[in-house]
């Protein structure tokens, strides 16, 4: 059964699934259209297997979501206006001095 996310825990799934590079590539190519995972998997670079593990991760998220396509499962974002939102947080600047980090860093591997 699907529920509605509290502010907090949508805002802490999307940061969980921005927080890889590979899941950034996969919602981007989502955000553009629909598609299979083998067509995700030659698009981006990366083995099947490990693109399923990132998909799977993006659908325990609740921002992609499968849809049934005769034999094979597609995927695309769960909501239209996820893609307005990566096209938000890509567009937006963001204040980095090239030379420092994140304060955590080190301990929690960020940044």
């Amino acid at each position: 059964m699907l529920t509605v996310a509290s502010d907090i825990d949508v805002l802490a799934r999307f940061g969980r699934a921005l927080a890889d590079p590979i899941r950034c590539r996969i919602l981007l190519a989502l955000r553009q259209a629909p598609a299979y995972p083998a067509d995700l998997a030659d698009a981006l670079g990366v083995s099947r297997t490990r693109l399923s593990n990132h998909l799977a991760c993006l659908r325990d998220c609740g921002l992609v979501v499968t849809v049934p396509d005769g034999r094979r499962t597609r995927y695309e974002l769960a909501d239209e206006r996820l893609g307005h939102a990566l096209d938000d947080l890509r567009t937006a600047v963001v204040a980095v001095e090239t030379a420092r980090t994140c304060v955590d860093a080190d301990d929690k591997g960020c940044c």
